[in-house]
């Protein structure tokens, strides 16, 4: 990589100047964030199997690296669901420290993709997918705190729809209101209190009401439990080259999966906002870089989260202060306000994410994509149901395969060839007779690739009472091997049934993917291939031409002699015969 590029992935001043301008509504985001992420952090760094100092250091960690040096202003990154489920198998085979060696390979692999700009690619990603995703997202998100909200703590299932529904049976089995009701009351003040004072961050306002209240009152709620006093000190005790291969490929995927995950983030998170705009390369570095640091302290790989990115943006943050503040948070909660902490009942947090996921959704664009056309319809729904019923990476990969067999169905209905018509083609004037001539001509509209040449040239074949077709190519966009390849066999079909075939207005890229083929020369070397459709028509017709025949000399016949006499009236005598 050049200097240059390497000085566009770090941190400009830009991003200093836009920490500094709105410091209040950045410093309130940041709290507001980092109370709804201290569950989250703590129960994703029990589910990885590393405990939950792993999980806080990792949002601590991870949390301000991410944000300085990643791609967009607003995200919060950190230890997330989706890469539990990759890590479990890893502690399970190689330990701690494999996670660890694992985490830091992972951050390598994103440092390198960033050099490679492979970040850019996530824009050619459909909106129906993006949007199918965010709608998934946020329903996974509501399962999951469905067991907090009804105060069942020991609720099981492989999936998050398995763990709600099981938690719904056992709330029904012993119903208690009190969870449901702070769960619920939070959620209405958040998004009742949004449309009242924007500005104020009523989900700080909703938890501290909630913890108080609980305490005051001394309702039966689950709380969030005792914290770690410490996180784990710095050590490179886990470093071992000679695992590099065994971990390579859960590595890659590791990799994959945080790249994933964080440029739909951002890009969801850019649609949440006015003028949000982020840098997927600069993205893939900054997550590179904090998955590399994180391991140094104990914690598991990270990746941008949606959850509490979408807190972020809802609770008015500007820049990345946010991310740092929220990072900072839970790093002076470790050490300072753990006992304060541990009493906020988890139905409250359940009430944030509930009405995060809420305003996570924009109904009205929902709709209208669901309405433009079918093909986006079935990707939008496709992906909200792959989301909630298997993963997110399952998801995204069902819904861009499915979207890119849609939109080359699309290209190849767009594809047509069709007859000229030779009253009002620009070259009616001089084409007129050849409709007496037993001389075709076929214009071939669009992309000539495998989705749509058989369908376009197999009817070719069928022509009758026809000397010559003629092939205007000049509107053709694409040809790949599968559409050369089938334009031969059209031509060979026709030329056994001794018809000629002239290929006008050519352009040297397809001609050289026909030359690459051994198609193209022969027909060059038979004076087949014609600058343009004038030519061709002048070559056909002289294909057609009867062979010129030289004219017959008459014999020569002697003059005849006179048999009169002078005077006398000449008779005229025939030649005679010759024996």
């Amino acid at each position: 990589m050049t200097a240059t590029g390497l000085r566009s992935l770090l941190p400009t001043r830009a991003d200093l100047r836009a920490m500094r301008r709105h410091p209040r509504q950045d410093l309130i985001a940041g709290v507001t964030v980092a109370i709804v992420a201290l569950p989250l952090a703590l129960a994703f760094g029990v589910a990885s199997g590393l405990g939950a100092q792993a999980g806080l250091a990792t949002a601590v960690v991870a949390g301000i690296v991410a944000a300085l040096f990643g791609g967009s202003h607003l995200q919060v990154s950190g230890p997330t669901g989706a890469m539990t489920v990759v890590l479990v198998p890893v502690v399970h085979a190689h330990g701690t420290s494999g996670v660890l060696m694992v985490g830091l390979l992972a951050g390598v692999v994103l440092v390198a993709m960033a050099a490679a700009r492979l970040g850019r690619w996530v824009h050619f990603l459909p909106v129906s997918v993006v949007e199918g995703f965010t709608a998934g997202i946020a329903v996974v998100i509501a399962l999951q705190q469905v067991p907090a909200a009804l105060g069942v703590d020991d609720a099981v299932g492989d999936k998050v729809w398995a763990s709600a529904a099981d938690a719904v049976v056992r709330w029904s089995a012993a119903p208690h209101l009190a969870p449901v009701a702070v769960s619920l009351g939070v959620a209405a003040l958040m998004l009742l209190g949004a449309r009242w004072h924007p500005r104020v961050p009523y989900s700080l306002v909703g938890v501290v009401a909630a913890t108080v209240v609980a305490r005051t009152f001394d309702l039966a709620l689950v709380p969030l439990g005792d914290l770690p006093a410490t996180l784990p000190a710095p050590s490179l005790a886990f470093l071992d080259p000679g695992a590099v291969s065994q971990l390579a490929t859960a590595a890659l995927a590791i990799a994959a999966l945080a790249a994933l995950e964080s440029l739909l983030c951002a890009t969801v998170t850019d649609a949440m906002t006015v003028d949000g705009h982020h840098d997927p390369d600069r993205e893939l570095f900054g997550q590179g870089l904090a998955n590399m640091v994180v391991p140094v302290f104990g914690g598991v790989p990270a990746t941008a989260a949606i959850a509490r990115t979408a807190v972020n943006v809802r609770a008015g943050a500007t820049s990345r202060l946010a991310a740092v503040t929220h990072s900072l948070v839970l790093l002076a909660v470790v050490f300072a306000a753990a006992p304060l902490v541990s009493g906020i009942p988890l139905a409250a947090l359940a009430g944030v994410l509930f009405a995060t996921c809420v305003r996570m959704v924009e109904a009205g664009s929902l709709r209208a994509l669901l309405r433009s056309t079918r093909s986006d319809a079935v990707i939008v729904c496709l992906t909200f149901t792959v989301t909630v019923a298997v993963d997110l990476v399952t998801a995204v990969g069902v819904g861009v395969a499915v979207a890119v067999l849609l939109a080359l169905r699309s290209v190849a209905r767009s594809a047509r060839i069709e007859q000229v018509n030779l009253d009002t083609d620009q070259h009616s004037a001089e084409e007129h007779e050849l409709l007496h001539e037993h001389i075709v001509v076929y214009r071939i509209d669009g992309p000539l690739f495998f989705g749509a040449a058989h369908r376009l040239l197999l009817e070719l074949p069928d022509v009758v009472d026809v000397e010559v077709v003629v092939l205007r190519m000049s509107h053709v966009s694409t040809l790949d091997a599968t559409g050369a390849g089938v334009l031969a066999d059209a031509i060979t079909r026709l030329e056994r049934r001794g018809i000629a075939v002239l290929l006008s207005g050519l352009v040297p890229a397809h001609e050289a993917v026909l030359r690459t083929l051994g198609i193209a020369g022969p027909l060059r070397a038979r004076g087949r291939i014609l600058l343009d459709t004038p030519s061709a028509i002048a070559h056909a017709r002289t294909l057609l031409a009867p062979p010129a025949v030289p004219p017959a000399v008459p014999p020569a016949v002697p003059p005849a002699l006179p048999t009169t006499a002078p005077g006398s009236t000449p008779t005229r005598t025939r030649p005679h015969a010759t024996p």
